[in-house]
Order: structure tokens, then C-alpha cells, then sequence
């Protein structure tokens, strides 16, 4: 297995992180990573509610990824735990949004794991590079996003 995240400080409580993507997540999905991001919508359930599966398009490099992902865990400002489903499950079995104080505000952490790890990391390094770039772009975005005002 591999383990990719990327962590951020966000000076906002817990509360007003998880409420963003509650509220905001498909609306601002392309203000979230203007650059990549191409849609997000609801295909099953009401947001991030355990059960439900959002549909996403976005950039990874010079790809567009088409990915499906179904909401598996959810504690309310803590915790977004989903799992990726069919095909991209085979290599990339899900990942999570953890949101923690810290300090006067957050630490928000997202993860993704994969199947394989080894084989990602030693022959698909140029990939596994793009993910993390792409994760770290969107944990400073989502920065911008809520500390603005």
C-alpha cells in the first residue's frame, strides 16, 4: 500500500472547514482548483452523507480523470472517509479529509491510498508526483478559500 497526504493550517475552526464542504463543495468545486477541477455533482444520497456517491472530473496532469467516489464515514467537523469505486478502485482504493484544531484554528489532512504501492511508486513515480502536487495545490486553495473575508 501507499499512503499519499498532504496537511495544511487553516485559521478557521473545524466547524466553519466541514460546513464548506457540506455546503460548498460541488458549487465551488472548480474555485477549489481552477486550474484542474472540472465538475463535481451528486449522483446518489445528499452530500457527504454516508452512502452517497459524487461524481467528479478533473485534470491530473495532462488527463482528465473520470472518478466515482462513495462517502463511507463522516463525523461532523472531524472526518470525510470515501471509498474510489470501479475501475479506478483497482489502483486507488479511497481516501479521507480529516479536520482537527489546531491552535486559534485547523489542521485539515487529506489522504489517499493505494493498491500496489510499490508498483505506483517505482514505476509510475511521475504520477504519484502529479497526485501530490495536485493535493497540495488544493489544500492551499481551500486556504484561500475560507480565509478570505
Amino acid at each position: 500500500m501507499l499512503k499519499l497526504q498532504d496537511s495544511i493550517i487553516i485559521k478557521q475552526p473545524p466547524e466553519v472547514i466541514y460546513r464548506w464542504f457540506e455546503n460548498n463543495f460541488v458549487k465551488d468545486y472548480k474555485k477549489w482548483h481552477a486550474k484542474d477541477h472540472i465538475l463535481a455533482k451528486w449522483i446518489k444520497g445528499k452530500g457527504f452523507e454516508p452512502g452517497s456517491v459524487l461524481y467528479a472530473e478533473e485534470y491530473l496532469g495532462e488527463n482528465i480523470e473520470k472518478l466515482t467516489f462513495k462517502v463511507i464515514k463522516t463525523i461532523p467537523s472531524n472526518l470525510i472517509e470515501y471509498k474510489v469505486l470501479f475501475p479506478e478502485s483497482i489502483i486507488c482504493s479511497g481516501g479521507s479529509f480529516l479536520i482537527e484544531p489546531h491552535g486559534k484554528g485547523s489542521r485539515f489532512t487529506a489522504t489517499l491510498t493505494f493498491r500496489f504501492g510499490f508498483i505506483l511508486s517505482k514505476f509510475l513515480s511521475k504520477r504519484a508526483n502529479t497526485l501530490k502536487k495536485h493535493m497540495k495545490e488544493e489544500g492551499e486553495n481551500l486556504k484561500k478559500l475560507l480565509e478570505q473575508d
